[in-house]
């Protein structure tokens, strides 16, 4: 039994001397959720570059929207001895047990744009996503005449994903006194499990199923489940016809914005996070203190904060903002 735990300890150590860990050249542990979406491969890439120009190396590890396989990611981080973890949670809830090894490890970890729930973490990087509801829902009441009654669809994302209910929440704070006042109707509304466009698309077709085509516009909280409903519409001739919201500026929305069949999406520089939460991350790893702007109580404590902007994009001001930041080419929007 000693030898087998003495066998251990030094595999434990070679590990930890593989990843190199130190404050000179540091090793970030990046843990995310899913690689599935254009979004978090542009935020591995993003920030891989600007942590590796700054000295560091980053190990990256998706968990395929697995809580079970992300927790193992993160504790397989925690024993190759990263000195800063990054996380991008499949869901906020179920890393408790993951954080309580990281802390026990003296390993400092930053949640990334969504926030770890009921942990000790040092910092959260995100946008204001309680902003990006309000930006969305506020976006189709401007466009909607203020003496006609407006009948919507809500498409909520993952119920397991703290942002999504961020995002209803700022849709809430514009809707809920219209709603009250019975100018605004919702027809139907269900929550897209783990994000999935067919999981979108099956709730759009089950609306249209209920209620035909009364209904003046779909609240859409991202780009990838506002495809999804959006084939369901180009399947029933409604593309176009009917507004529909999103959020991340994809490049297949940007397309579809273009083409008039997704009417807006909110513009996340992810390209100033990304290098945001890299520069904090190698910051860490050298002992450098990080001050938040705010803070937001994630169940365990008030966690610092630092928010990034974010803006309402349509055809109008496409190219002034995601062709302009050098988000997508113009050439590509066609």
């Amino acid at each position: 039994m000693r030898l087998l735990r003495l066998l251990t300890l030094l595999a434990l150590a070679a590990a930890a001397l593989t990843a190199f860990a130190s404050r000179a050249q540091p090793v970030i542990g990046l843990s995310l959720d899913t690689l599935k979406e254009e979004r978090w491969q542009r935020d591995r890439d993003l920030f891989t570059a600007e942590a590796e120009r700054l000295g560091a190396s980053v190990i990256v590890q998706s968990a395929n929207s697995d809580d079970t396989r992300q927790v193992r990611d993160i504790e397989s981080l925690i024993t190759r001895g990263v000195d800063v973890l990054v996380v991008v949670p499949h869901n906020g809830a179920a890393m408790t047990r993951a954080m309580r090894s990281a802390k026990e490890a003296g390993i400092p970890v930053i949640s990334y744009d969504r926030l770890i729930l009921n942990a000790d973490v040092e910092l959260y990087l995100t946008f204001d996503n309680v902003k990006v509801g309000e930006l969305q829902a506020q976006w189709v009441l401007d466009r909607w005449p203020a003496d006609q009654p407006l009948r919507i669809v809500r498409l909520y994302g993952a119920p397991t994903d703290n942002n999504a209910k961020l995002f209803k929440q700022g849709q809430d704070n514009v809707l809920q006194p219209l709603i009250k006042s019975g100018r605004v109707t919702v027809v139907a509304e269900d929550w897209a499990l783990d994000w999935k466009p067919e999981n979108a698309k099956k709730i759009m077709n089950a609306a249209i199923t209920k209620h035909g085509h009364a209904f003046d516009a779909v609240i859409v909280s991202n780009d990838g489940t506002a495809g999804g409903a959006i084939q369901s519409l180009l399947e029933e001739g409604l593309a176009g016809k009917i507004l529909v919201t999103g959020q991340d500026a994809d490049l297949a929305a940007c397309q579809r914005i273009m083409r008039g069949t997704q009417s807006m999406t909110v513009f996340k520089p992810v390209a100033k996070l990304a290098s945001l939460t890299a520069r904090t991350a190698v910051a860490l790893a050298r002992g450098e203190k990080v001050a938040g702007t705010t803070t937001l109580d994630n169940g365990y404590k008030q966690v610092p904060c630092l928010f990034e902007e974010i803006v309402s994009v349509d055809k109008s001001n496409l190219m002034d903002t995601v062709v302009a930041a050098g988000f997508h080419p113009a050439e590509k929007l066609q």
